[in-house]
């Protein structure tokens, strides 16, 4: 699709559901042509909770695609099984980097140690753009609280590069809407949010947040990262969303 058709089909779409709450985005979107064929990508991490309970109640047979880096915390796999379970996701699909990729290039499992951008992309970037494809786009759990970079997050965007529209339901929320939402609902949280972890990675890149520190403070600490790299493409940060 020729680029300026995807702008506009971005535009269209931001326009249209500019006034909508967040599970209404969710909803046309799921079903708005010019959306296309979308997945949910999840985490499981301390607040995506919310959008997989937003997608149970509204389109369950939705595709849930996990990535398993190979490097999250036990607590992390557990909380994948027990919810995916809880909320009847009904095409879960957890995925994993390439297993000839790791033994050539981190088959000790030390490349975080030395070039942590490189092995979030062996991890996480290029085994989520192998899922992704024949999807028109993705669902994602992004707020615009959560870093400097998605200040001006929109609820549609495009996925520069990829042709894909990425989708952003909680883009306008809260952190006190986060926490309303799982009280009234009364959804379980991540069993590491208790114990100091309120953004949660890979076990060897995240470390618990103390009082009064940015709660994303605790992935990649002392180091000039603040992303893991799937809202990147060709090592660039995507900021190509249209205004809403």
């Amino acid at each position: 699709m020729p680029q300026s058709d995807l702008y506009a089909r971005v535009r269209a779409l931001n326009d249209r559901y500019r006034h909508h709450s967040a599970i209404s985005v969710l909803e046309h979107a799921l079903r708005d042509p010019q959306a296309g064929k979308l997945a949910l990508v999840s985490s499981f991490g301390a607040e995506s909770v919310v959008l997989l309970h937003m997608v149970s109640v509204t389109q369950a047979a939705t595709p849930v695609i996990f990535i398993d880096t190979e490097m999250l915390f036990a607590e992390t796999l557990v909380y994948q099984q027990e919810l995916a379970e809880r909320l009847n996701l009904r095409d879960l699909r957890i995925i994993r980097p390439d297993a000839q990729e790791l033994a050539r290039t981190d088959a000790k499992q030390t490349l975080h140690r030395r070039d942590t951008d490189a092995c979030c992309a062996l991890r996480k970037t290029r085994p989520l753009q192998r899922a992704l494809s024949g999807f028109d786009g993705w669902i994602t759990g992004r707020k615009r609280y959560q870093t400097g970079t998605r200040a001006t997050l929109d609820f549609f965007e495009i996925e520069d590069g990829t042709g894909r529209i990425k989708v952003n339901p909680l883009a306008h929320w809260a952190r006190d809407d986060i926490r309303t939402y799982m009280e009234e609902n009364r959804l379980p949280r991540h069993p590491l949010v208790s114990r100091g972890y309120p953004s949660i990675g890979c076990m060897p890149c995240t470390t618990p947040v103390k009082p009064g520190e940015d709660p994303r403070s605790g992935r990649w600490r002392d180091q000039d990262k603040t992303e893991c790299g799937i809202h990147f493409v060709n090592g660039k940060l995507v900021r190509k969303g249209v205004s809403a």
